[in-house]
């Protein structure tokens, strides 16, 4: 199967193709195609292309220089279990190898996932958000 990874500096992405991929995993519906062209301009991204189509997104949102906060990592459901997120994130993590610490949430089932890709939990800190 011939993937591309690119950057989004490379080939732009489409905010009605993060749309599909959104639906396809059941997240986001209510985030709008406007919304998501603003969010691209301001945050370094991936895309894994098979062809013309967009079958995996990740993106980062940084202060440039210390911290980098790794958000979406978004694989369509028919390329599943074929090393596109790994790939996605590596290539991902390229991009920000100048950062110093780089952080991500993620689910307790694909905490695996990110342990082989180099990352580890973190029993001294804790998440909390605030909504709105």
């Amino acid at each position: 199967m011939n993937i591309e990874i690119l950057s989004f500096t490379k080939r732009p992405i489409k905010p009605i193709d993060i749309m599909i991929l959104y639906n396809d995993v059941g997240w986001w519906e209510e985030r709008k195609e406007q919304e998501i062209e603003e969010m691209l301009n301001k945050v370094q991204s991936v895309g894994a292309w098979k062809d013309d189509a967009l079958i995996g997104f990740a993106r980062a949102v940084s202060d440039g220089k210390f911290r980098a906060y790794i958000e979406d990592v978004v694989i369509h459901s028919s390329f599943r279990k074929e090393g596109i997120g790994t790939k996605l994130v590596s290539t991902l993590l390229d991009e920000l190898s100048y950062i110093d610490v780089i952080s991500l949430f993620s689910e307790e089932q694909l905490i695996p996932f990110y342990e082989k890709n180099n990352f580890k939990n973190s029993k001294s800190q804790f998440v909390m958000h605030r909504k709105l």
